[in-house]
């Protein structure tokens, strides 16, 4: 069930730019995250941090899970993001009917040409909002890993370009409720962080109250960034500097993970190259030019938490993923320097 939703891709309000101020070696990344983020808070009130990861894994160039029960703004947080950007943007439903098809595409066969004619799906858009992911079977499922990890689709042995950037921002909901499939490993894998929305304080409550009985302020949010504009935001994030120290820092947080006695399944290589990524974003972020153990210690739990798998013992223990890298985090040696 695929929405091309028009009115999430419409560009007014979108930020022209001089084409010299997307050299990425002066871009500022502080100040244009700041403006995509107070975009975004203008909707999703009251959550900071979540707005701040969200910037983080789109700088990273990768793709952000959002877990948490119905009705918390999971969805909100996933259109007000694309609404700040002025990308194609593109949004699919899961549900248990949905086929890999609908969201890769397919080739039609055309009677005029007799020839096949690719029809692209849903997937060909910057931005693809993936509302309740886990309601659709694994196999629809499956149909994101290689759009994820590898930025292209592969149709009846054609393989298509995915445009640049590329984000999935997907919705699920917690695996209890009725409905639902897990989201295989190898595709939990492939979300650079997961986040949960939480409930809003009792004063964004109120807010959200008063603001929103008469009208929906995601209809008067406008794209403050264009694609140009994050692709050389990207570019100046994979410049900043990574002490060698950091590196083995957090290729030892990763090694320890696999050597758990809470865990059956650790972290894999890509999650440390995820890990790198996300710190040098939130450094990026902080206005610093060089990665700081407190980065990649922020980053820990949010982008490794999601990929680990608890023994019996953890879970009957009521020990879960988030604690785990808490401890890892305390166990392994930071790096000191200067």
């Amino acid at each position: 069930m695929t929405d091309g939703t028009a009115e999430l891709q419409s560009g007014r309000g979108a930020t022209e730019l001089d084409p010299a101020a997307l050299d990425p070696t002066h871009l500022d990344v502080a100040a244009e995250g700041a403006r995509i983020a107070a975009s975004i808070s203008r909707v999703v009130q009251g959550k900071p941090d979540v707005v701040r990861l969200a910037l983080v894994v789109l700088l990273a160039e990768g793709h952000l899970l959002i877990e948490d029960v119905p009705g918390v703004g999971k969805t909100t947080l996933a259109k007000a993001l694309a609404r700040s950007i002025d990308g194609t943007v593109r949004r699919i439903q899961f549900t248990p009917d949905l086929l890999p098809s609908d969201v890769t595409g397919v080739a039609v066969y055309d009677q005029e040409t007799r020839a096949f004619e690719f029809k692209p799906g849903a997937v060909f858009a910057n931005l693809v909002v993936a509302d309740e992911i886990n309601r659709a079977s694994p196999k629809t499922q499956s149909a994101l890993l290689e759009c994820m990890e590898e930025r292209q689709v592969t149709v009846d042995g054609v393989t298509y370009e995915l445009a640049r950037p590329f984000m999935v921002l997907a919705t699920q909901n917690p695996l209890e409720m009725e409905g639902t499939y897990p989201l295989p490993e190898a595709q939990r894998d492939r979300f650079t962080a997961r986040v949960s929305m939480g409930y809003p304080d009792r004063d964004a409550e109120l807010a959200m109250l008063d603001e929103r009985a008469t009208s929906d302020p995601l209809t008067d949010l406008t794209p403050v960034a264009d694609a140009a504009t994050v692709r050389a935001l990207v570019a100046a994030v994979g410049l900043l500097h990574v002490a060698e120290p950091l590196r083995r820092y957090i290729v030892s947080l990763v090694e320890a993970s696999r050597h758990s006695p809470d865990l059956r399944l650790g972290a894999s290589p890509r999650a440390g190259l995820q890990l790198l990524r996300a710190a040098r974003a939130a450094a990026a972020l902080a206005g610093r030019d060089h990665v700081l153990p407190d980065d990649v210690q922020a980053m820990a739990v949010p982008v490794l938490a999601h990929r680990l798998l608890l023994t019996p013992d953890a879970a009957l223990a009521r020990r879960d993923a988030q604690r785990v890298v808490t401890d890892l985090l305390a166990a392994v040696p930071v790096p000191r320097g200067r």
